[in-house]
């Protein structure tokens, strides 16, 4: 496991402060990934004579002003003479040594490190393109922590016998020093979590035995995923398929504690598979975020938003927008008034990113720019809700959020009786009476499906989605009827708003990037920017039309109830036993 433990290049000398810095040889502590620029060594550390450094300091100031002036008095002369640059004498030779020599002292002792490092820091949505760094080299092994050494056994998690480690969870435990800041203190993710799992521990009461702490990377996780771990949980991956879609086979990873669901998605896809296969539709691509302002009055609010809606400032509006990312791309803005609030519903492509942080760039970008000819504009927020993110709204449900697709199926009446063990009047009544009317009679926003969310959540856990935006992402409409003389059925699911992305957040980690890399969408397409999230988003509809296909021939043959009690509650099969 990757440890962010900064090593020092002399023995240390013992010292109670457990997170106190001390200066690295090269190399020495960087975090996986870290652009090597940054460990360029410092001149003033190099310097190991005797000769004070502000001596030093003076001598290749003086060597540097020096040769620049020589060189140019020589090099005027050689102009003035017509002789050639190129040709050099011992003296000419002499200056440029001393130049190169007391440029390169005084870059590295005003400190290029911290510049270089500075320029090659990392940008989630931006830098997507660029080819995965190859591992770093593990730095120098350190002594294993006793603390939680092992999360499966409950004496082992009791028992701390390192000192400082013991003094440092009494500090957490008092207060004296924040959980928060256990990873930075410490350079050990691996030991902060320990740390933290045992100080919360102590404070609750409680062990938390079956929560596993050791087998995970937590440093994969610092800064970008989840703070202040203190373990990690288990679930179960379930594949189904293959799907066949739009001529390709795909193998779903679909992570679940729900019996029956990959089990009732695998036969939809058989299904799909047997009558030929299925085929899909990207209608819309574009991330939105919609800030909210407020001015003093109504009209003056207006008048912004008429300004924003005339195509003659659009241009320019782009132009402020997409500086703030290479894939950002102003699509439209759409304003709604509310009284004196204005709120502006930006949408823009990302790219393989999901997207969300790129155009909150490119709006602040855009509010900032604005302040200039609406000096009395007030922001109230980035985020006005219009937006609308992880909730239920009608202006996603109509215009689409993320990736708008729509995927159809024509299932051979052959294969809905053997598969399916139903007909296809059948499942055309159950749609029109469930999907369509039920949800009607519910009120439903965007719910016009059987389980649309169960199979979105289950594939966006696997691939390292946000599993909050299965809200939106699972706004569905399901659509069935009769087709060749009645005889077989055409089915298709309308997904307005599947919010997906093949970079960036917990689509990096080790087991959700294997399950990208398993559906053929992993990273960044180097070919067209952006093609592997439409992808993910089109087999992410396939999915579900095989999850609806299937869940939808139970409830008409009147499985349900019998499908779960034998594979949702017990080994055994209760409904013959209740029998």
């Amino acid at each position: 496991m990757d440890l962010r433990r900064r090593l020092p290049s002399k023995p240390p000398h013992p010292s109670p402060a457990a997170g106190k810095p001390r200066r690295t040889s090269p190399g020495a502590g960087k975090p996986p990934g870290s652009h090597p620029s940054s460990a360029v060594v410092q001149a003033s550390d190099a310097l190991s004579n005797p000769i004070p450094i502000r001596h030093t300091d003076k001598f290749f100031s003086v060597l540097f002003m020096a040769s620049i002036y020589f060189l140019m008095c020589r090099w005027r002369e050689k102009i003035r003479s017509s002789t050639p640059l190129h040709v050099l004498n011992l003296s000419e030779l002499s200056a440029i040594v001393g130049l190169v020599a007391s440029l390169i002292y005084l870059i590295s002792f005003l400190g290029i490190a911290n510049v270089q490092s500075f320029i090659f820091s990392p940008d989630e949505d931006d830098n997507f393109l660029l080819a995965s760094p190859s591992p770093s080299p593990a730095p120098a092994a350190a002594a294993p922590c006793p603390l939680l050494a092992d999360g499966d056994d409950p004496e082992k998690m009791r028992a701390i016998s390192n000192d400082d480690d013991e003094e440092i969870v009494r500090a957490v435990v008092a207060g004296k020093m924040q959980s928060y800041a256990l990873e930075s203190k410490l350079g050990d993710c691996r030991r902060a979590a320990g740390i933290r799992r045992e100080a919360l521990r102590r404070t609750s009461g409680r062990a938390m035995e079956g929560l596993p702490l050791d087998g995970f990377d937590y440093a994969s996780i610092l800064g970008q995923c989840c703070e202040m771990p203190v373990g990690y949980v288990q679930l179960p991956v379930g594949i189904a398929g293959p799907l066949v879609l739009d001529g390709r086979e795909y193998f779903l990873p679909m992570a679940t504690t729900e019996g029956c669901l990959v089990a009732s998605t695998n036969r939809g896809c058989k299904a799909i598979g047997e009558s030929g296969g299925a085929s899909s539709v990207v209608l819309r691509d574009g991330m939105t975020r919609a800030p909210a302002v407020r001015f003093a009055t109504a009209r003056r609010a207006a008048e912004l938003k008429f300004f924003l809606e005339d195509p003659n400032n659009f241009e320019t509006l782009a132009v402020v927008f997409n500086r703030s990312s290479r894939f950002a791309r102003l699509q439209e803005i759409q304003c709604s008034l509310a009284g004196k609030n204005l709120y502006m519903r930006f949408r823009c492509s990302t790219g393989d990113a999901m997207g969300m942080n790129m155009v909150s760039k490119g709006v602040q970008n855009v509010l900032d720019c604005l302040q200039n000819d609406f000096p009395d504009m007030d922001v109230i927020s980035i985020s006005g809700n219009f937006c609308s993110d992880k909730k239920a709204a009608a202006v996603n449900w109509i215009e689409g959020r993320g990736k708008s697709v729509v995927c159809e199926a024509t299932i051979k009446a052959e294969v809905v009786e053997k598969i399916l063990k139903t007909t296809v009047p059948a499942l055309v009544e159950l749609n029109m009476l469930k999907n369509l009317a039920g949800s009607a009679v519910a009120g439903a926003m965007g719910g016009f499906n059987a389980h649309a969310s169960n199979i979105v959540t289950a594939i966006f856990i696997a691939t390292g989605q946000d599993p909050a935006q299965n809200v939106e992402s699972s706004h569905c409409i399901t659509m069935m009827e009769a087709v060749n003389d009645g005889k077989d059925l055409h089915i298709s699911v309308t997904m307005p708003s599947i919010e997906v992305g093949t970079v960036g957040g917990g689509t990096q980690l080790p087991s959700q990037a294997a399950c990208l890399d398993l559906l053929g969408v992993k990273g960044a397409s180097l070919e067209s920017p952006g093609a592997n999230a439409r992808l993910l988003a089109t087999i992410v509809a396939g999915a579900v039309l095989a999850g609806e296909l299937s869940l939808m021939s139970a409830l008409a043959a009147g499985q349900l109830v019998k499908s779960h009690m034998k594979y949702n509650r017990s080994s055994k099969d209760v409904s013959k036993a209740a029998s």
